[in-house]
């Protein structure tokens, strides 16, 4: 990617500013995205920042995002798709900017139809993924959609099976990073390693101002399985498989899973211990003996 400090300042007359960072974030929803979103605010160049949630694949991201945050506080949305400038203006130049994306990445598009439509990805510093462990994601996304009374079980486990599939695109992506100019992040070391979050820091051109994990994000109803943490030290992310292991939804998926090679090849070197798991279930039976009789 070009320095974004030596591109034209028109290429910037939209948003407002001339940002000192400027990131593309791609994660599947329940990786911490927010809660990393929300870090790398913290770590900002002199704590100024824009954010762009959830933009729209596909489509121009200063044009499509569902939510904008201005220095690390939420900013009026219809405003700013209206006059971007007015409102993310206010950060000043040098800021970070972060334009998010969920439940999909570059792996999903080829040809002509790019992820941010007409923007000129030239503009941007990195690329940056976040990824988290399989078992502890995929029983947290089902966590959260059987707390929605309109997902039948049906519906939300074909949006599970669907998710599982971009999820190992994107891992794929996680593979090839040192070829493709990808930053990296593994939520599972993120929220355990101090060392780690601070090297990412460094990669990721910011400053190291705040490296605790903050406060949980309310984004998406915050956690699914302790709704009353404050603290994000609080929450016990690497225990959400195991606390699911008893549901029946939870363990037909896992069947499932286990038998979809190029997932569980792509696990086997990334998250050897989730694929361990796997392999175990996948020499099970999904049914007792007798199967349908």
């Amino acid at each position: 990617m070009a320095s974004v400090a030596s591109q034209p300042v028109f290429a910037w007359q939209q948003l407002g500013i001339i940002p000192g960072v400027a990131l593309r974030l791609f994660g599947m929803r329940r990786s911490g995205n927010h809660a990393i979103v929300g870090w790398m605010q913290r770590n900002a160049p002199g704590g100024r920042s824009v954010f762009l949630n959830n933009c729209k694949p596909g489509s121009d991201p200063f044009r499509s995002f569902r939510g904008i945050e201005v220095d690390g506080a939420h900013a009026p949305q219809h405003k700013a798709l209206r006059d971007m400038a007015s409102v993310a203006g206010t950060a000043g130049n040098g800021a970070l900017l972060v334009m998010s994306y969920e439940d999909t990445s570059p792996a999903e598009f080829t040809g002509e139809r790019q992820v941010s439509g007409p923007f000129d990805e030239g503009l941007l510093t990195r690329n940056v993924v976040i990824y988290r462990s399989f078992l502890n994601w995929s029983a947290s996304l089902l966590k959260k959609m059987q707390g929605n009374s309109g997902y039948s079980l049906v519906r939300r486990n074909a949006i599970l099976l669907r998710a599982m599939d971009t999820y190992t695109r994107l891992l794929g992506l996680v593979e090839q990073a040192r070829d493709l100019a990808i930053s990296c992040i593994s939520y599972d070391r993120w929220c355990g390693e101090d060392a780690y979050r601070a090297a990412l820091l460094a990669e990721l051109g910011l400053e190291t101002r705040d490296n605790t994990l903050g406060s949980v994000q309310r984004y998406g109803g915050g956690s699914s399985f302790q709704k009353e943490a404050q603290s994000a030290e609080d929450l016990q992310t690497d225990q959400r498989w195991r606390q699911m292991a008893g549901d029946a939804e939870y363990q037909a998926v896992l069947h499932l899973a286990a038998r979809d090679t190029a997932l569980t090849d792509r696990l086997s070197r990334l998250f050897p211990a989730d694929a361990a798991v796997l392999s175990g279930i996948a020499a099970k039976a999904p049914m007792a003996n007798g199967g349908l009789a």
